[in-house]
């Protein structure tokens, strides 16, 4: 990626390029117009001149017919012709022939002009060509200097913009870095940088309101969020109680007992919902330690061997290849917690008889188990997304996973190969 300075910068280059380009074939028409018209003039100077000069003479008709004659001889590129009329203006052109004057082919421009003229009271056409100088060579010059000028141009826009940007985008440079550091869960102000350039004033000012806005309504909501979870839990714990001792009581019918079994499954549901909501709120909050050093082995081995009676209630084979001695920086429980996630979430969608597979390696750790379609990435591990119509669960199981990952700076993935969902774990 470039940065703003430099896509200005190469912008303006290349339009300076361009208006280069389309200025040689204008500086071209531009002197050969100029040119032209210095000649139109010149040859103009010369007719009268020449007129002048004969008219002054005060020869007979046989010495001018003769003085003439000698003129049309060692003038080839002008002549003088008699006219029975004089004619009723000038006439320009531009021709293009071999220079007489030159000894090897040479074609070149001539610039000529047909005048009337009188000499003796008689009229006279006169014809004047002068050469022209090539344009091209003299427009190659000008457009070699101004080649010259535009580079020196260029290259000092871009020394003075990388000097100058640095200073000019300090504060600018200031307030993203503060901002990339800016935890919301410290809930501290940033002070930006004072500068006096108007608009980083002005998005320093908005900055500080958006921010002060954010820290206040994050705290609302994770007093909220905590409140409401420890209060939840003592009326839960009340119900799941009193729901336990009407369970064991001898005087409910069959019907009333299967409708209280499935009230104690939905408090059940709903407390450990409550729980995971809680732990989503401290893991967001960054309420854990990350700097212990964790046996990610020992617990895996350990997890499995905790769920060993759900992998038979589903004759689940179950494969592992786990690396010993895989030491991480993490929370312990935080860990815990996201390996067990993974492997309930994998048994739970894993059909009976099916196959899960565990793998970890120094630098990942994956979970595998067979499935019949891909999952929808996009809502994978979004909070209460369904995947299956089992119910059983909270909702929340692969949320909490994506937000262990994040907590500990390491990246969640999920891709469907051979007919097998793959949760892989990147440390």
């Amino acid at each position: 990626m470039k940065n703003l300075l430099q896509k200005s910068i190469r912008q303006l280059t290349i339009f300076a390029f361009v208006v280069f380009a389309l200025s040689v074939p204008s500086y071209f028409l531009l002197v050969d117009w100029i040119w032209l018209k210095e000649l139109d003039e010149n040859n103009k100077l010369i007719a009268q001149r020449i007129e002048n000069e004969f008219n002054e003479q005060k020869i007979s008709e046989e010495t001018l017919a003769a003085n003439i004659k000698f003129w049309n001889e060692i003038q080839p590129v002008s002549r003088i012709e008699y006219a029975t009329k004089p004619l009723e203006k000038d006439s320009l052109y531009t021709a293009t022939r071999q220079n007489i004057y030159e000894s090897k082919e040479s074609i070149e421009r001539f610039r000529g002009l047909k005048t009337p003229i009188k000499i003796n009271n008689h009229n006279y056409v006169l014809v004047v060509e002068t050469n022209v100088e090539e344009t091209e060579e003299t427009v190659g010059y000008i457009a070699m200097v101004t080649l010259l000028f535009f580079l020196i141009l260029v290259i000092g826009f871009w020394v003075l913009n990388r000097r100058l940007s640095k200073k000019l985008w300090a504060p600018f440079q200031d307030t993203l870095s503060k901002l990339k550091a800016f935890n919301l869960s410290s809930q501290n102000k940033i002070s930006f940088l004072e500068t006096d350039t108007t608009e980083f004033v002005e998005l320093n000012e908005t900055l500080d309101k958006l921010l002060e806005n954010s820290i206040r309504m994050y705290k609302n909501q994770k007093e909220f969020t905590e409140n409401a979870s420890h209060e939840l839990q003592t009326p839960l714990a009340v119900l799941k109680n009193k729901l336990d001792i009407l369970l064991q009581s001898k005087d409910l019918t069959e019907k009333q007992y299967h409708i209280a079994e499935e009230m104690n499954k939905a408090l059940i549901r709903s407390s450990r919902i409550n729980k995971n909501l809680l732990l989503l709120s401290k893991i967001e909050n960054s309420q854990f330690d990350s700097s212990e050093t964790v046996d990610f082995g020992h617990l895996v081995l350990q997890t499995m061997e905790n769920l060993e009676e759900h992998f038979k209630e589903k004759d689940i084979s179950l494969i592992s290849n786990i690396e010993s001695e895989v030491k991480v920086k993490s929370n312990s429980v935080l860990t815990e917690v996201l390996i067990n996630n993974l492997i309930i979430n994998a048994i739970r969608h894993t059909s009976y008889g099916g196959a899960i597979t565990v793998e970890l390696s120094k630098s990942s750790f994956s979970v595998r188990n067979s499935g019949i379609e891909m999952l929808n990435p996009d809502l994978l591990f979004k909070r209460f997304s369904r995947m299956s119509v089992d119910n059983s669960g909270s909702g929340l199981g692969l949320s909490i996973v994506k937000e262990i990952t994040k907590f500990q700076n390491w990246k969640v993935s999920y891709s469907f190969e051979n007919n097998e969902h793959i949760f892989t774990i990147v440390f």
